[in-house]
């Protein structure tokens, strides 16, 4: 149960004076929640960005263009515009001892005006000035109050991440509101801590955050913040922790066979394995013939033969009389991953069967029942592997890809199920430490280094838009060759707020230049057998050349495909950009990748892209991407189960993240179940931020 304490910050945002149906939508917009679990705390987490002074007085004649000013000054006279000239501006003009201002209001009630600046009244007015031909004028003053009611002006505002439709204002307002409702938290932060680092108490933390003085109090290592970063990175390391101890807890069963299996598995293959598929193998099979239940994160680079990996490690499960799944997060990568693993496993007669959403009714009924007979050895689909109608007769690992589009949720429901298997989780997105130690806690970790033998480099290239036509020219003659192609867009569709060239749009200007029946399109919004259909036509070579958005980033392969263009790659992250540019160069063939942009380039923008260009190291580069543009958009867009921080930053908090899991270990070890003080109260701090699964499994036990 949550406790009472926490009821008033966990009310529906729509609960705070003023805030209806509407904007709690708006609010729940920005905050990145859905709009029925929008609740007051959500409005505590969203930190201010920037500051707004408004102590800054001049005078008239001495505002600066463009800066925020505030002015004292007295009420000249009213200017309406001429009769019939709605569209013309209501002027009224106010004086100090430097000089004049002009106040300009489009479509304002004259009424209203003259009500709100008085004529011949002493007046304060907030807002930005701008000069036109030597006069100045402030456009929609941000504030206007009569003189004798100074001190209901804000001086200092805090600026906040808005969305469309949510003025400042509304929001500061329901803010303010929230405050109001924070209790006094008991404190879960050890005290000899807390005052070596001049940590304020968590309630005053919020106060201080969303009442900024100045800038200094912005900075992300004012006490304030640093003390909400370190709440937030002990939230996320007590929850692994209790994760991990549960899963610890549920004895492992030992796997420990001969290798048979995977030695027909790899007699039949064209190639060697690389030296740190070896060394993985290796890893993986020492951690499941333990006692205790394997946990491996296997971080292979793109192309760096990850399934390889976890077909042996799944052979050695069967080999021991028991079943291993492998969850892929979409579809397309499930049916993938079940193609390119039967055509191996049956060298070693292992059967192998899919399960996703899609598979429905009768055909449904037949895998359901051929998982709880065991006569399905390996079963490789989505989510829908963990569903409560599936039984297995006796898992013995699971192989989780693409773990950053999981949250540690799923890795729960398996657990939950009853069965403890053993577990592999893989990512292509190379994670470098201090986001593996956020995200993961401090699991064990492989790493495929090497890319197999044969694969040649892949050139990269970066090109302006405006040299599109040479593009299209050099795919002419390519496609005509009988070479494949895929060619990336950032939108399904054009939107007024944006110039990117729609998928859509690009698809229909590519098939009329190249043949309408030889390029084919797929993104998110199509139905599974669309793309399956089109993709399948791209694999046998109908179609030649796939338009796609980024659906194509994880793991599609087609290993004759030889050419990826990516269109406004300057608005792709470095991670993102490297994953897709590993979809083509899987076969023998020569590579390239054409990263088009749209000049002038940011700094960053320009960083990212020669980072690519000169280097094909996966692990170089999500270090730079890190640097480059912080966690929150390392691992593409902010998925679920990423550590999408609210407050704390990795770059700017890495020491509290050190001290953080330190911090969790040892409070866990004292205290496994948190029933101690400390321990109550960081069950507040779990339900603070949302980490309810956590304290779930504390019961559970």
């Amino acid at each position: 149960m949550r406790p009472a304490l926490l009821d008033p910050l966990f009310s529906p945002v729509s609960s705070l004076p003023g805030v209806g149906p509407k904007l709690a939508d708006l609010i729940a917009r920005v905050t990145g929640r859905d709009e029925d679990d929008c609740r007051v705390v959500d409005l505590l987490f969203h930190a201010p960005v920037s500051l707004i002074d408004r102590r800054y007085r001049p005078g008239i004649a001495l505002a600066p263009q463009g800066a925020i000013v505030t002015i004292e000054g007295r009420v000249d006279r009213h200017q309406p515009p001429p009769p019939g000239r709605s569209n013309q501006p209501y002027r009224v003009i106010l004086h100090d001892e430097t000089g004049e201002l002009a106040l300009t209001f489009f479509r304002a009630k004259g009424s209203w005006l003259e009500k709100l600046l008085p004529l011949d009244e002493m007046m304060m007015v907030s807002g930005k000035v701008d000069w036109f031909n030597g006069r100045a004028s402030m456009v929609h003053p941000d504030f206007v109050v009569k003189a004798s009611e100074a001190d209901t002006l804000p001086l200092v505002e805090p600026v906040y991440p808005l969305t469309a439709g949510l003025t400042p204002k509304m929001l500061r307002k329901a803010i303010e509101g929230s405050v109001t409702r924070l209790p006094v938290m008991p404190e879960w932060i050890d005290a000899t801590l807390a005052e070596r680092q001049s940590f304020p108490d968590a309630d005053e933390a919020f106060r201080l955050l969303h009442d900024p003085r100045d800038e200094t109090d912005m900075d992300p290592q004012a006490p304030a913040r640093r003390r909400l970063a370190y709440d937030e990175f002990l939230a996320g390391q007590v929850s692994l922790a209790l994760v991990r101890q549960r899963v610890r807890k549920v004895p492992g069963q030992p796997i420990r066979v001969k290798g048979d299996l995977a030695a027909k598995i790899l007699a039949a293959l064209p190639f060697s394995p690389t030296g740190s598929q070896t060394t993985a193998v290796a890893e993986i099979l020492k951690d499941m013939a333990a006692e205790d239940r394997m946990l491996r994160l296997l971080q292979g680079d793109v192309g760096a033969g990850k399934t390889l990996v976890a077909l042996l490690a799944m052979a050695a499960a069967v080999e021991a009389g028991g079943q291993a799944v492998l969850m892929a997060p979409t579809e397309i990568l499930a049916r993938q991953h079940h193609a390119t693993i039967s055509r191996m496993a049956a060298a070693a007669g292992i059967t192998v069967d899919v399960l996703t959403g899609r598979v429905k009714g009768r055909e449904r009924d037949l895998v359901t029942e051929r998982i709880a007979s065991g006569e399905a050895q390996i079963v490789i689909g989505t989510h829908a592997l963990f569903q409560d109608a599936v039984n297995y007769k006796n898992l013995l690992l699971a192989v989780v890809d693409e773990q950053h589009r999981f949250g540690v949720h799923q890795r729960l429901r398996l657990t939950a199920k009853g069965v403890s298997p053993h577990m592999l989780v893989m990512t292509a997105t190379p994670i470098p430490r201090t986001l593996v130690l956020a995200a993961f806690g401090d699991m064990d970790v492989s790493k495929l280094t090497e890319k197999p033998a044969g694969r040649k480099p892949i050139q990269t290239v970066t090109i302006p838009l405006e040299r599109l036509g040479d593009i299209v020219e050099r795919l002419r003659s390519a496609l005509a060759e009988g070479k494949k192609a895929y060619w990336i867009c950032p939108l399904v569709e054009e939107s007024d707020q944006s110039e990117l060239m729609s998928v859509e749009e690009r698809h229909s200007l590519l098939a009329r230049e190249l043949g309408a029946d030889k390029v084919g399109l797929v993104h998110g919004r199509m139905t599974g057998p669309e793309k399956d259909a089109v993709m399948a036509a791209f694999k046998s070579g109908e179609v030649r050349l796939l338009v796609a958005t980024t659906v194509v980033e994880v793991g599609v392969d087609v290993p004759d495909a030889t050419i990826m263009v990516i269109e406004h790659a300057e608005n792709f992250g470095l991670a993102q950009l490297h994953q897709l540019r590993g979809r083509v160069g899987r076969g023998a063939e020569a590579s390239t990748c054409i990263l088009l942009y749209k000049g002038p380039l940011s700094e960053t923008g320009r960083a990212r892209l020669s980072i690519l260009r000169d280097s094909e190291d996966g692990f170089m580069i999500a270090e730079e991407d890190l640097k480059l543009r912080g966690e929150g958009e390392l691992l593409g867009t902010r998925q679920s189960g990423t550590p999408g921080f609210r407050i704390a930053s990795l770059e700017a908090h890495a020491d509290l993240l050190e001290i953080a899991r330190k911090d969790a270990t040892y409070l866990l070890e004292r205290d496994p179940e948190l029933v101690s003080d400390r321990g109550q109260a960081l069950r507040v701090l779990l339900y603070l931020h949302r980490r309810d699964e956590a304290i779930r499994f504390l019961r559970a036990g």
